[in-house]
């Protein structure tokens, strides 16, 4: 399972780590959904040219899907996990021709809100049963400048791959889905358990 969240501080150490990362993927003819803040969609196109990457073909030939933050995670302004889980499913199965996608979620959004970074949680569990049963890649993008120590633990138990910095390795936090859902996984923080 190629689930991962990955920890930065701020966007230069982000894009630096991530890029060659998408590169590669293009390069591999694998496709890319980029899930950015509407407010960061020209800097974002630039990035992916600065490294190569002819931005109008692969938005033309659906190699590279664009999408809005607020459109993808908020559409009416609240989080919902079930929506979430929708449109996750269509992501995984509509390959448009692509062998694997390429997901990198921007989660900016739900960094200053504890009751919105707790529904989070809740589903990036969930979550991972999806992506057990696809080759696609997802990593989840936090700044970790803006969480408190028991939302980066909570983060860390819903992934079973982390990425601090440059370095990727298995999570030898990450709880099983299932174990994590029923209550079992000591969870804490963002979740509103006790440890």
């Amino acid at each position: 399972m190629r689930h991962v969240c990955a920890f930065f501080h701020g966007e230069e150490e982000a894009y630096r780590i991530l890029l060659p990362f998408v590169a590669e993927g293009f390069a591999a003819g694998e496709r890319a959904i980029h899930i950015v803040p509407p407010h960061r969609h020209r800097e974002h196109r630039a990035r992916l040219r600065g490294r190569g990457i002819d931005v109008n073909a692969a938005l033309v030939s659906g190699q590279l899907d664009l999408r809005s933050t607020v459109d993808t995670y908020l559409p009416d302004g609240r989080f919902d996990g079930e929506r979430m889980l929708r449109s996750f499913t269509a992501m995984a199965e509509e390959k448009q021709g692509y062998p694997l996608s390429r997901i990198v979620c921007d989660m900016d959004w739900a960094s200053g809100s504890r009751p919105a970074m707790a529904d989070l949680i809740a589903f990036e569990a969930r979550v991972n049963e999806l992506w057990s049963r696809h080759d696609d890649v997802v990593i989840c993008v936090y700044d970790a400048g803006k969480l408190s120590g028991d939302m980066v633990i909570d983060i860390m138990r819903t992934h079973p791959m982390v990425l601090i910095g440059d370095s990727l390795q298995e999570n030898p936090f990450f709880v099983p889905p299932a174990q994590y859902i029923s209550g079992d996984a000591g969870r804490h923080g963002a979740s509103g358990g006790a440890p």
